[in-house]
């Protein structure tokens, strides 16, 4: 048994690794009651699921715009440094929504301000957290725990976090929430300041034009199928599927008849669920299989949100919640590694910022499109169109995995994560010489 646990949590051995998990966690819990706290402070504002899809916009179309160059220059930049400034930047606008809302000048207009400041800071920081794992990492075989065990600290987050943010909603108000989540960022902060021996990657003294970098990173990703089914996949995913939670407002008070607290049960549950999945992908011992993960994970995500849209009991909600939180997490962590395992280093940090834009990118013209269907059909029949579309990627994800797979193998070949493959290839080279 300890054993076990040992292997599940084998990233822990990088004294860097540990800093950074830790303060992440404080940090992504406080996170993620600011924007339970947001949707709350915006429905009760304007009691609009268009408004939810406006803010939603704002938060998420600067990673669209500005992902690409910000994966470029992250190429050239020291990753340690972006994160330390982007962390810093994110602390201060959370303080400022709890100014606002403290002295009881929030508006709408200034949510979605803020939201897009933060957008352009989730830009740089998100794909710069994942590429900074290789910093940390230095064993690649360890690399799909760490991200696993990322995809365990956002979700341990996510299920924390929005059950803590309907209590204090419920007692303290939205403000509370909102300079909670800025004393959290001080966590992260800390802990980067106070890692030691970071491992700089290796920079070329000359580069190319920022436009010829982003448009070589462009070609590789769009040019090597595997990569490029991957990102189109998630992108469409986060276009028709992943924007139900903007509806979690409506379901909660329309639908179930509840209220703060219940939206905080609902995504707990999702979070719940998210948690589980990435905790099970920690036990996993190698990368090889994860194509038909993903694949078999689309489609409990879309079943889950089938089965959510369809009920009206809050416990058989949350049990599709639940559902659907592990469909999600484990497609989205898988896809996660299986992009870091076989992309080149120096181009690591621009294939990021497309995987990054794939979400951020497209999320936000899905919540405006899924407010939009909501105010016009409802929220149930918008989810459940969703899922049916969910599924429906599914479909042509299986048709592209033999071609992922023959692609791929190569790579895990040469990597060595194929060992009786490479063992093999050593004894006929051996035998001749």
């Amino acid at each position: 048994m300890t054993s076990r646990i040992a292997f599940m949590l084998r990233a822990f051995s990088y004294p860097n690794y540990r800093l950074f998990f830790g303060g992440q966690i404080v940090s992504l819990i406080g996170s993620w009651i600011s924007m339970t706290a947001t949707s709350w402070l915006v429905y009760r504002l304007t009691g609009s699921a268009m408004a939810l899809g406006v803010v939603g916009f704002a938060g998420q179309i600067p990673g669209f715009i500005m992902g690409p160059f910000a994966g470029a220059y992250l190429d050239r930049w020291d990753r340690h440094r972006v994160l330390v400034v982007t962390q810093t930047i994110s602390m201060l606008q959370s303080f400022a929504l709890a100014v606002l809302t403290f002295t009881g000048h929030i508006t709408v207009p200034a949510i979605i301000a803020l939201n897009a400041v933060q957008g352009m800071v989730n830009a740089f920081d998100m794909p710069a957290r994942q590429a900074f794992l290789t910093t940390m990492i230095t064993d690649r075989e360890d690399l799909a725990n760490a991200i696993a065990l990322n995809s365990s600290m956002f979700n341990a987050a996510r299920l924390v976090g929005p059950s803590v943010a309907g209590l204090m909603i419920a007692t303290a108000g939205e403000s509370w929430c909102f300079f909670v989540d800025g004393v959290s960022y001080m966590a992260v902060i800390i802990a980067l300041v106070a890692m030691k021996d970071i491992r700089r990657m290796d920079r070329h003294e000359a580069h190319p034009g920022i436009v010829a970098h982003l448009l070589e990173g462009w070609r590789y990703v769009f040019g090597f199928r595997p990569i490029r089914s991957l990102i189109l996949q998630l992108a469409w995913l986060c276009l028709v599927a992943m924007p139900f939670s903007v509806l979690m407002p409506v379901f909660a008070n329309e639908i179930l008849g509840g209220g703060s607290y219940t939206l905080g049960f609902l995504m707990g549950a999702s979070g719940l669920g998210a948690l589980s999945g990435a905790l099970w992908l920690t036990t996993r011992k190698s990368v090889v299989g994860l194509g038909r993960v993903i694949l078999t994970n689309t489609v409990v995500f879309g079943g889950g949100l089938i089965g959510f849209a369809l009920s009206r009991s809050l416990p058989i909600s949350l049990v599709f919640m639940t559902i659907t939180g592990f469909g999600m997490m484990v497609q989205m962590a898988s896809t996660n590694t299986v992009i870091q395992t076989i992309v080149e280093e120096e181009k690591r940090g621009r294939v990021l910022s497309f995987y990054t834009m794939s979400f951020l990118g497209t999320a936000p013209f899905g919540s405006l499109l899924a407010g939009w269907l909501s105010s016009r059909i409802g929220a149930p029949h918008t989810v459940v169109l969703s899922g049916v579309l969910c599924i429906a990627t599914a479909v042509w994800f299986a048709r592209e995995l033999p071609a992922i797979r023959e692609l791929v193998r190569p790579i895990y070949m040469r990597m060595g994560i194929l060992p009786e493959v490479a063992q093999g290839l050593q004894t006929v080279e051996t035998q001749n010489e």
